[in-house]
Order: C-alpha cells, then structure tokens, then sequence
C-alpha cells in the first residue's frame, strides 16, 4: 500500500526544495549500506554515513493557531509585532511575530511539575532521558471512547523493557485538528486512558518516558475534563458499567489515584509526552530508537517537543542498530530558555504565567498549568526564511530533513575578539568543511550568556564578532545548508540596528575593521548591500541561520558531526525555539 506521508522523510532526501512521497514498504529500502556490522563503523565519516543511510518517522502534531490547547488552556496565539518596512510603534523592520501559547498545545514534553511543584521543570531533563531505545505499541484495535487500557494490554503485543521509551498509539490521532477526521473532542474529551494498575507498571518498568497520541497520558475523566464536561463524564461511567461491570469509582477510587499518580508517579522519573501525531499510525507495533527533544524552559512544567523514531537502513538488524545508538553522544548546544533570557533588542522577552494550579480542582486532580508570551528571538532559535522573506517558508513548512545533516562545528575562539570579523578561510583552515554541509560557527561568545558564570550582556549582545564582507556569497558557492552561531546574531552586530543605537560602539568597531582588513566600514560594508547581509541575502536562498547556540559548544573541539535541530513545526512561525545537538560515536571499548 503506497502512503502519502509528508511528515516522514529519509534524512537522504537532501533537495532542499524537493517533494517525496516514499511508500510505507519502500521508505526503509532506499539507499545500500557498505556493511551490515555496526561494530564496523568507527570513524566519523562512516557514522555520519550511516545515520543518512537510516530511516526517521516524526510523529510529532503540526503546530498551528489552529491546535486545540487542553481544555481550558490558551491556544497558540501569533501577532506580527513587525514587519520589513517598519516595527509598531517605530523602529527597524523585520517580519517579527510575538507568540502567546499553553505548553498543552500541540506535541509536547510534561514533566512531574505539572503535579508536584517542587519536580523538575523541562530544561531540568538531561537530553540522556529524551532519548534512547523503545517500543512503540499500537492498541488502536482494541481501545474505544473512553476505554480502558492496561499493561497487559500492552504487553501482549510487544516486550517493553526495563528503561525503555513507550509509546502508546491509540488511534485517536485521526482526531487530529488538521485529519480529514478531525475532531477536539475526540481527541481531547472522549480518548481512551490508562487503567490504574498502567501507572504503578510504569513505575516498576522505570520507563524513561510514556507518549501517547491524544490530549493526556491520563484519562480525561481522571482530569478536570470530569467537571468541565459532565455530560461524557456519565457517558464513561455507562460505558465503564457496560464493559466491565463495575463502576468508575471502584475502578479509580480517588484517594488512591491522587496517591499513586498525583504523588507516586510524580516522584519517580518518568515523564510524559502528549498529543502525538504525524506517521504515527503508519508504524503499527515496533521497536525504534524514539527522541522527545523538548523545548529547554527553565521555569515551565510542559513544553513543545518534537518526536521522532529512527530505525535501521535494511541490511542491518535493529539489535545492531540499537547497540550502536546506544553508543551515540547527542552533545546539546542549546541554551535554557528563561524570564531571564535576553531578547533582542526591541523584542518582547518571555513572561509566563501561572494560571492554574493543582489545588483549584475538587480532590486535588487538577494540574499546574503556565502561559507564556513572547517574541521568538530570545535564547536559542531557528529563524526561518520568511522572517526577512516573505516570500519564504515558514518554520513548520520546512522538510524535517533540512534540520539534520553532516556538517562541521569550526571553532574560531582563538582567532576571533570584540567586533573582529570571521573569513571564510579561517573556517577551511580549521575544519574539513564539505559542500552541502551544516555549519556550526563556535567563537566562544556563549560563555558570556545570561546563564553564563561569565555572563557580560553586553559584550554578549553589542561586541560579539561577526562575518566578513564576503562571507555570504561563499556560503552560497559552498552551498551551506544552515548556519548556527553562539552569539545573539548570525549579522556582526555593526550590520544592524546595534550601529545606530550604540555610536561610541561603532567608532570602535570600524577602528578594528580598519586594522583587520585595511578599510572603513561604509568602503567594505556598503549599507545598501550588508545590512542585516545574513538575513537579507541568504533567507531567499533556503539559507537560514540558529541564533544564540550554547550548552556544550564550548567544550567541544572542533571537528566533523552529524548535526541536528528538533524543530517544533509551527507551520505559522517565521522563527522557533528548538533542541540542537551535534551527534558523536563514543569508540567501543577495548578498541
């Protein structure tokens, strides 16, 4: 059976504006790997190959204005505070957009804060719990509204191991906002949901996370939706008579699921993703190597994720496709978000708001709930095409393939000061740079981040350094598919507004320039071609840039990766926040 699936892709599929529709039989079967012994591969060339050669599912919902939040909630808001001749209220131009969102909408990461208060927040989870070996069971045949399901259930269809991740397909994602099916209160209201038993089996499994393809890993009856919607509350109650036998009360006495679930579960590890979709019910039951790369905020209990399954190229087991991911080092380059964190200039920084809490339902079944708001170019993001063109893609438009790739982190620490200038030739120096690649540039300005020890805000966002005059036109002749840099900019700050707001600043900078390359600022940045000369004149071109990169870039040497940026795929967003890491292979040992 052929299937239209345009949320899963082969990350080989590199046409940077190229359509695929892969069958569900062939998606696995497109490329020949050189070996089928894992143990094999050791060099970086040949890990790199081999993870272009495997097979990535994204289950992740598309995220839109159009996504039901859980019940309640806010529903993602999107306002162009700006666009390219001119801000609201004056100031520069750009298409910039302020979003306002509940962390329930859309595919995301909760984490025990929803219950106990005093839990981890998102940026809390180590990236070693996001990811790793799992199994994804499909029960769609058995569960109905407001079903039932157990452990047993689960088990009879695949071998969930101690430390795995699970996750549950239920069926409900054709439910989906944007499925021909569509429908909130199936996805939301009505959804299947774990017995009690469920919870205390995860407990014992110590699964590092649990996904399910509806609105909450619980059942909505076990949740305020119980007294938001009273009228399915007794709907289940019938059902649960008719089916079983027995009543809801007898099936979850309150007492003891407040006990297990809202104090238990919420104390030992395990968290959670909600409201997956994508390829998901394509996959049927099957083990995989599952990611949950969520969002790093640092004072929020859910936030946006995006998931995806890895399987092997064919002429490799999964036993040796999973001993060698076991040996996989996902370095996170990616900076928590924070009320803390600063914006951009005349940006809007991130607020959040408490706006419900666990003890405002009626035995204490309620959740800890944020909203926030906020310009998206604060922390570490990805700006999209259309945020300087706007003939261009949004973020969600772009195929999950771009995000992933080889590419090369070039570490100009040593060569790089206070407003200098990076050259290309600096890059080719340092690193075995490749056309097509993903280029990460370290100039070790992260360390004065606001999460820095050595945190100087204004050397991080006024004096970082930035790219020669030539340095557009040679990433288009090297056909870069990406750029990530560790300042608040992929311009050098004197190439934007920073010019006019900081003068003393500037005359500083056009000094330096003077002695680095032999000119005055205005002679080699003319201002009709240069300003904002990474945006302008590189969106047009597919070629985009992450903003602010940080985490572990600064301990790691420069060299080849296989790179990555989990994007949440806001199909309205000219920029988004996301996880980025450059991947490595750990050597075996005793070789």
């Amino acid at each position: 059976m052929s299937l239209r699936v345009p949320w899963s892709r082969s990350w080989s599929d590199t046409g940077r504006h190229m359509k695929t529709e892969i069958s569900g039989q062939s998606r696995r079967r497109i490329f020949k790997m050189a070996t089928s012994n894992t143990d094999q591969i050791s060099s970086t060339d040949d890990f790199i190959s081999f993870l272009q050669r495997s097979c990535v599912h994204d289950l992740t919902q598309p995220l839109s204005v159009f996504t039901p939040p859980w019940p309640h909630d806010h529903a993602l808001e999107i306002h162009f505070f700006k666009r390219l001749t001119g801000a609201y209220g004056g100031g520069q131009g750009a298409n910039g957009q302020v979003l306002k969102w509940s962390g329930t909408t859309g595919t995301h990461l909760a984490t025990e804060a929803i219950f106990h208060s005093a839990g981890r927040r998102v940026a809390d989870i180590p990236s070693t719990q996001l990811g790793g070996p799992g199994v994804i069971v499909d029960i769609s045949d058995c569960v109905t509204d407001y079903g039932i399901y157990t452990p047993e259930m689960i088990e009879e269809r695949a071998q969930v191991k101690p430390g795995d991740v699970l996750v549950i397909h239920t069926g409900y994602s054709r439910f989906s906002w944007e499925k021909p099916e569509s429908s909130e209160f199936g996805f939301l209201v009505r959804h299947p949901g774990p017995s009690l038993s469920f919870f205390r089996w995860v407990m014992e499994k110590e699964l590092k996370w649990v996904g399910v393809d509806c609105g909450s890993f619980e059942h909505p009856m076990n949740t305020p939706i119980r007294f938001f919607h009273a009228g399915e509350y007794e709907k289940a109650r019938a059902a649960t008579i008719n089916s079983l036998g027995t009543s809801w009360d007898q099936l979850f006495p309150m007492d003891e699921y407040y006990q297990t679930v809202h104090v238990e579960l919420a104390r030992c590890g395990t968290v959670f993703v909600e409201s997956l979709g994508g390829v998901l019910p394509q996959l049927g039951t099957r083990r995989a190597w599952i990611t949950a790369d969520a969002i790093p905020m640092a004072e929020t209990e859910t936030a946006w994720a995006r998931v995806l399954a890895y399987e092997p190229p064919t002429d490799v087991s999964l036993d040796d496709f999973l001993a060698l991911m076991s040996r996989v080092r996902r370095h996170d380059l990616t900076s928590p978000l924070s009320v803390h964190t600063p914006q951009w200039l005349n940006y809007k920084p991130l607020s959040i708001s408490n706006h419900k809490r666990v003890n405002a339902q009626e035995f204490g079944i309620g959740r800890n709930g944020s909203i926030c708001e906020a310009s998206i170019h604060l922390g570490t993001h990805m700006d999209g095409e259309v945020h300087f063109h706007s003939a261009g893609r949004a973020i969600g438009k772009m195929p999950l393939d771009y995000w992933y790739g080889p590419g090369v982190i070039a570490d100009l620490s040593d060569v790089v000061s206070d407003l200098s200038v990076y050259t290309p030739s600096m890059i080719e120096e340092r690193v075995d740079l490749r056309d097509g690649d993903i280029l990460i540039i370290k100039t070790g300005y992260c360390r004065y981040g606001w999460g820095s020890a050595d945190s100087d805000e204004f050397r991080y966002m006024i004096r970082h350094p930035g790219p020669s005059p030539d340095f557009g036109d040679w990433c288009k002749r090297r056909k870069i598919r990406w750029i990530g840099v560790d300042t608040v900019a992929a311009d050098h700050p004197m190439n934007t507004i920073v010019r006019n707001w900081h003068p003393t600043t500037f005359a500083e900078a056009d000094r330096k320039l003077r002695d680095q390359l032999g000119g005055s600022w205005d002679e080699l940045y003319p201002i009709d071609h240069y300003y904002q000369d990474m945006h302008l004149n590189m969106f047009p071109f597919g070629i985009v840039h992450a903003e602010n990169l940080a985490g572990e870039l600064l301990s790691l040497p420069g060299g080849r990766y296989f790179i990555g940026a989990s994007i949440p795929p806001a199909v309205e967003a000219e920029t988004m926040w996301g996880r980025f890491f450059a991947w490595a292979l750990t050597p075996v040992e005793g070789k």
